[in-house]
């Protein structure tokens, strides 16, 4: 049966730009009331204003306790107890693993697993108690699959993967659903730069509205895992199953291997500079 999320309360990170501010829109498109929480607080509010509906935007670092649990109590002061959390706030910082920093590492484990982990931990005290709530992981495709240039990366989006899994069945007996949200290659200035073959761009690309489209349909559905765009779960699985070295070689002809590699590179350098990485 479809949820009705009609006056549902949520909150979603990094919700100023991007994939966020998609989400915020389609949500309150379908009737919710929605709190945008990004560290650009200036430019949540601003994007905030431009949307019809019942929405506001609040300070967060998803990287501190403090501020993630005030985000969360200011949200409900607002508009009242949290229905869904949407852990979408995220940082992809490309390059060679063998000369990345240490810093960058951080950066990315912090925001993208740590900060998820947090969001898990902080939502579902909350629906305990009311013994009902959604959780709902922005992860992505490299969050089963490996990709050359994006390897940390990857390791905190299989980790937001696996965490969705284990608590959507820790959870399920207090009345809570985790699901997760697999995204291909988004139109976002997160992958801004990134250069793609042709092929790799008619199968895998989507644009943010896509994903926000595929947030609330989960929201309504409580499916435990979506990808986007649908395909792509084809797609993935049928890589699994071609043996390694024909898999490589199809990867080579596709120039899939290089996508993160052969990257516009003063591009890139600037989404990292804004990212902090």
């Amino acid at each position: 049966m479809k949820q009705d999320l009609t006056g549902r309360v949520v909150a979603i990170t990094g919700g100023a730009r991007g994939i966020g501010l998609a989400t915020a829109k389609e949500f309150v498109a379908a009737g919710a009331k929605v709190a945008i929480g990004d560290l650009d607080v200036g430019l949540a509010k601003k994007v905030a204003d431009g949307i019809t509906g019942e929405v506001v935007a609040l300070p967060l670092d998803v990287t501190s306790p403090q501020s993630f649990s005030e985000f969360l109590d200011d949200t409900e002061a607002a508009l009242g107890s949290l229905d869904i959390l949407v852990n979408n706030a995220g940082v992809m910082l490309t390059g060679e693993f063998l000369v990345e920093s240490a810093a960058t590492e951080d950066k990315m484990i912090d925001i993208n697993l740590r900060g998820v982990i947090l969001g898990c931990k902080l939502a579902a005290t909350r629906f305990t108690g009311q013994g009902s709530g959604a959780i709902i992981n922005i992860a992505s495709m490299a969050g089963v699959a490996g990709f050359p240039g994006v390897a940390t990366y990857c390791a905190t989006k299989f980790g937001v993967v696996g965490l969705t899994a284990a608590l959507r069945e820790e959870l399920r007996p207090h009345g809570i659903s985790v699901s997760a949200i697999l995204p291909g290659i988004v139109h976002t200035e997160l992958s801004a730069g990134v250069q793609l073959p042709g092929v790799v761009e008619d199968f895998v690309s989507v644009e943010p509205a896509d994903i926000a489209a595929a947030v609330v349909a989960v929201a309504r559905t409580r499916r435990a895992q979506s990808y986007a765009p649908r395909r792509l779960s084809l797609v993935l699985r049928i890589a699994e199953v071609i043996p390694e070295r024909p898999r490589r070689f199809l990867y080579r002809i596709t120039r899939t291997e290089q996508v993160y590699l052969a990257v516009d590179q003063a591009t890139r350098d600037a989404y990292h500079a804004r990212a902090g990485g």
